[in-house]
Order: C-alpha cells, then structure tokens, then sequence
C-alpha cells in the first residue's frame, strides 16, 4: 500500500489525498508538480527515476479500503534539493526517457 506523504520533498507544499499535484517515483518520493517540472525536470533526485502522478485514495468506503480507514503518511519528509548534488544525476538522466533510464 502506498504510503501516501503529505508534503513535496522540496518544497514542503501540502499534498492532500485529493490534490492533483502530488507525484510519486517508485520508491514514493513525492514531489509536487510544480516542482518535477520546473526543479527536477522528471529527474529523481533520489532515484533517477520518473514521476508518475500519485493516485487518490478513494473516500467512499464500499470496500473498506479508504482514505478513513488508512490515512495519509503523518511522515513529513522534506530534503530540499541541494543542487550541486543533484547536478549530476540530473546530467545523466534528463535527456533520457524514463522508461529507458
């Protein structure tokens, strides 16, 4: 089950369940848009890997397996982007699609 983070790693912004912003990589760093756009340019800084937009954790509990149920992360990670580390990472995956990286 996803862990579902509340804040960008960057920036700190709010991540709610709902929010159209939220991004993940495969290891569940999460980002929020603006930031893997114009920051990370779909470069993990952590991974190298690509982001894909973090899905919502439905609220209608037909199933059980919803939002009140299993909430989002209290675990607030924020590391903003050194970019003198992140240089190099992002050199070498930038110009290569995700898929291949």
């Amino acid at each position: 089950m996803l862990e579902m983070r509340p804040i960008c790693e960057n920036c700190a912004k709010p991540l709610f369940n709902e929010s159209d912003e939220a991004m993940i990589c495969t290891f569940e760093c999460t980002f929020c848009h603006d930031c893997v756009t114009n920051v990370l340019q779909n470069v993990c800084p952590n991974c190298g890997g690509g982001f894909s937009i973090r899905p919502t954790r439905p609220n209608n509990c037909i199933t059980k397996n919803c939002v009140s149920n299993y909430p989002l992360s209290t675990n607030k990670i924020h590391k903003p982007i050194d970019s003198e580390r992140f240089k190099p990472i992002l050199r070498a995956f930038v110009d290569v699609e995700p898929r291949k990286r």
